[in-house]
């Protein structure tokens, strides 16, 4: 296989980081007066500002506002190179990577490739549902529930209608709890508008959780408080439950209870998504890969790992740390400067994590947050936490550009009730049967 072509041959390191998301980004950027030559690799040119996916599946942004090239982004940086591609394989006894376009040579190698959805084995369930992880996700949720009620206009009866209109969304963590609250927006606000001839009454909004409480990890305080505002909007929320299966239009629970939908939304977990050539040894389940305290992979030298594709096991993270971006991105920070040391043959320091806590909104003025500042915490609900909400992701997004649009879409949505990204583009789930056509 030929060498990936383009990047001139330096007297500095190579360092080689496949994949952009958060910890990747973080760990180029903080490598950017590095005396080392820096090459990322990613199958997108851009990267993916996840918190947000959900408000581009229902049609509050835009999804050119969440995400940003990666040449735009470190255009000012001299050390960094960028190849468009899918990494097969990695060949630590020639320090290689073998990508789709060519071999790259690595003295670094930084593996960042995060997670994938965790579907727990189930091929049907893959098939059929629709996952939130990526911006192709987000655009698929988006045309399905748009078609759904454009098809649900030419219903032959009324439980092909119902099926239409109803929506399941599996997993009560952040994800699913925030998209079930964007989707009762929709349900109050915009659909009764846009769809007049249909009784958007009839739209259920069902979240299923398999433990006793939403918002696992969070306080309490929050998971009462998240649940009392989604019944408040008329979410149905089913505790302890598990769900079955689903063939695409019926959702059979672990209790016997059936639930009829054409779109199921799978929130439901994640799982690394590492590369092959590692020692099978390094591998622990959820597809996570062992590292030591620095994010080295036990049993190499110049292989590292972070992010959600890494476990640093410990007494205190038995199961490793949240597949979250704050780790990713303090991994990413802490290595770019443990790089610098280990050039200078200076002593690595180990990883602690900063945890600032957790939060999520729920529609219109409600949040819950868990924030942990300067060594205290501090629990609130309602509006204040939505303005903290609101601040803390907006101030996350990449470019000043999109800041600044991401801010006029909010206050235009929040003073018009309305969502103006109601377009059907690119493909989407059908397990209707048909598309609008006759």
């Amino acid at each position: 296989m030929i060498e990936i072509s383009g990047i001139t041959h330096s007297d500095n390191p190579r360092v080689v980081v496949i994949g952009g998301g958060f910890g990747g980004l973080e760990l180029v950027k903080s490598l950017a007066k590095a005396p080392v030559q820096v090459v990322l690799l990613d199958k997108h040119n851009y990267h993916t500002f996840q918190p947000l996916l959900y408000q581009v599946a229902t049609s509050a942004l835009d999804s050119a506002n969440i995400i940003h090239p990666f040449r735009k982004i470190l255009e000012d940086q001299k050390n960094f190179y960028f190849r468009l591609t899918e990494v097969l394989r990695i060949d630590p006894d020639k320090q290689e990577v073998v990508t789709k376009i060519g071999h790259l040579h690595y003295d670094f190698l930084v593996i960042a490739t995060g997670a994938a959805t965790n579907y727990f084995g189930d091929e049907v369930m893959e098939k059929n549902a629709i996952a939130i992880k990526s911006i192709d996700d987000a655009l698929e949720l988006r045309n399905t529930i748009l078609c759904n009620l454009e098809n649900a206009l030419q219903a032959g009866d009324e439980e092909k209608l119902n099926t239409l209109m109803d929506f399941v969304i599996v997993g009560g963590g952040p994800t699913g709890v925030e998209l079930a609250g964007a989707l009762s927006e929709l349900r109050k606000h915009v659909f009764p508008k846009d769809y007049r001839e249909l009784n958007i009454k009839k739209m259920d909004i069902n979240l299923i959780q398999s433990g006793d409480q939403l918002l696992k990890g969070m306080s309490a305080g929050a998971s009462k408080k998240s649940l009392e505002y989604l019944e408040r909007y008329g979410v149905k929320v089913w505790l302890n439950r598990r769900v079955k299966s689903y063939d695409g239009t019926k959702v059979t629970l672990d209790s016997g209870e059936e639930i009829k939908t054409y779109t199921l939304i799978w929130s439901a977990g994640v799982v690394g998504a590492p590369v092959n050539g590692l020692n099978p040894e390094v591998m622990l389940k959820g597809g996570r890969i062992a590292v030591d305290e620095v994010n080295r992979v036990k049993g190499y030298n110049n292989i590292f790992a972070i992010g959600d594709v890494a476990a640093m096991i410990s007494e205190e993270f038995p199961y490793g740390h949240p597949m979250v971006a704050q780790p990713a991105m303090q991994q990413g920070r802490l290595l770019g400067k443990n790089l610098l040391r280990l050039l200078k043959d200076e002593n690595l320091k180990p990883f602690k994590y900063d945890d600032k806590g957790s939060m999520a909104t729920i529609g219109r003025n409600h949040a819950v947050a868990d924030l942990k500042l300067f060594g205290k915490e501090y629990k609130t609900q309602g509006f204040f936490a939505w303005l903290i909400w609101m601040f803390i992701h907006l101030i996350s997004i990449i470019s000043f550009r999109s800041r600044l649009i991401v801010l006029l879409q909010w206050m235009f949505s929040y003073f018009s009730y309305d969502k103006g990204v109601r377009l059907i583009l690119g493909k989407k789930k059908d397990h209707g049967g048909f598309s609008g056509e006759k």
